[in-house]
């Protein structure tokens, strides 16, 4: 849906010179593609987060939020969506019981997140040493790597649940709740809150940590980057393009379909792992689209196989 004028009045009532109108997006996004937004607001905290999407369901003004930027291709048309940049960060770690665990606001940078963790002698998150997205972002779209994932480490989160009768009564708290791991329905990345957009946001989550030494975390952390670094491509991109399909890999079908190396403009599908597609510096995220739709008709004519996108197209793709 596009902000329309009569909508745009309304954001500028509320949040003033907080909101950015025509703001570029690509410097915002790990591809560096991807036009500007019609409106962006930023959340410096979960309370602010909470406040900025109860206030767009109550005005029935679609949005979409932007954590670190990855597994997104934004277009370049840009989003006439409404993007809250979530830079909710706060940490707090609960290092003392025989159980430890860490409350993390959901802008926080995964990655970061772990590092800090493994300085700490805590592990249970060195499988995310790498991951460049948000801790909101994990769990929407279960993330994972070396055999662990989200649904593996979280312990529960807290929602913003969209309730019309709440919103109606102006009742903000009763918006929020507190879920389990269970009620996230988590699947090969995917979650309930990914399959039904728009109906909640992460604002914090707990997850479960273990206590080891500070040598022996980072020891398998370092050993899970130095793997990344061997396996996947520097630069901009979005990370792993294609979820795995079933008993496969996404890319051993397109690198076997004869598509490593493939270029469209300054797009590339990467020479080291063709599940990841490269800005060389000048792409359009039309490029980028290009080489999707080429990977995908391919990998079904060479193996019957239709891959499904892992990251979220953004925008008008028409």
């Amino acid at each position: 849906m596009e902000v329309i004028t009569t909508q745009l009045e309304v954001l500028r009532q509320k949040f003033g010179s907080r909101l950015l109108e025509n703001e570029p997006l690509a410097r915002l996004t790990s591809a560096r593609v991807g036009g500007p937004a019609d409106a962006l607001v930023t959340a410096e905290s979960a309370v602010e987060l909470a406040e900025i999407i109860t206030f767009l369901w109550q005005n029935e003004i679609s949005y979409f939020i932007l954590g670190g930027g990855s597994n997104i291709l934004v277009s370049d048309k840009g989003a006439r969506d409404v993007v809250v940049v979530n830079h909710a960060r706060a940490i707090r770690f609960n290092d003392t019981d025989d159980q430890p665990t860490v409350w993390v606001e959901s802008g926080a940078n995964f990655g970061a997140l772990a590092r800090q963790a493994c300085a700490r002698g805590l592990g249970g998150l060195e499988w995310a040493i790498g991951i460049p997205g948000t801790v909101g972002g994990a769990i929407v779209g279960n993330a994972g790597a070396h055999g662990a994932d989200m649904a593996s480490s979280l312990l529960l989160a807290e929602i913003l649940q969209r309730n019309s009768t709440a919103l109606s009564l102006g009742k903000v708290d009763s918006l929020k709740e507190t879920w389990p791991v269970e009620k996230f329905e988590f699947r090969y990345r995917s979650s309930l809150l990914k399959r039904q957009p728009g109906y909640q946001a992460v604002l914090a989550a707990v997850m479960q940590l273990t206590h080891t030494s500070v040598e022996a975390a980072q020891n398998k952390a370092t050993a899970f980057t130095e793997y990344r670094r061997r396996t996947q491509p520097p630069g901009a991109t979005m990370g792993s393009m294609f979820k795995n399909p079933p008993g496969d890999f996404a890319g051993r079908l397109i690198e076997s379909a004869g598509l490593k190396g493939l270029a469209v403009g300054d797009a590339e599908i990467s020479s080291l792992h063709a599940n990841f597609f490269v800005n060389r510096g000048q792409a359009t995220a039309s490029d980028i689209f290009n080489l999707i739709q080429i990977a995908q008709q391919t990998v079904i004519e060479k193996h019957g196989i239709r891959l499904e996108l892992e990251i979220e197209l953004v925008g008008d793709w028409n």
